[in-house]
């Protein structure tokens, strides 16, 4: 069974760093691309960032390029997002997730809160 589960989320003032976790269970992590999506609230899913399953090629949006990293921990099957200079804007519940043989899997969500 595919679990996902982040962890890290909390609340910041603007300017601030967070590091978000997504632990992986139930598949071949190194296999797989990995994605970082976040839902504001009241809006809805946006795409963040994606890391391929080696870990050597990784996409932003434009709202998170420069201050966002996307890494992960093949031997820990732990995916990884390192947030810096937040903004307001950038609050969210932030999900990982898998597209594994032809289903997309999520875990529960972590809250990040941006504010002064």
């Amino acid at each position: 069974e595919v679990q996902l589960v982040e962890s890290g989320g909390g609340l910041v003032q603007p300017g601030g760093s967070l590091r978000l976790s997504c632990a992986a269970s139930g598949f071949t992590f190194s296999s797989y691309d990995m994605s970082w999506v976040r839902q504001a609230p009241g809006k809805g899913l946006e795409w963040v960032s994606t890391i391929n399953s080696g870990g050597g090629g990784t996409s932003y949006a434009d709202s998170v390029k420069g201050r966002f990293t996307i890494s992960r921990d093949n031997a820990k099957n732990t995916l990884y997002l390192q947030m810096n200079s937040l903004k307001p804007e950038d609050t969210a519940v932030y999900y990982c997730n898998v597209q594994y043989w032809g289903s997309v899997y999520w875990g529960q969500g972590t809250q990040v809160t941006v504010s002064s």
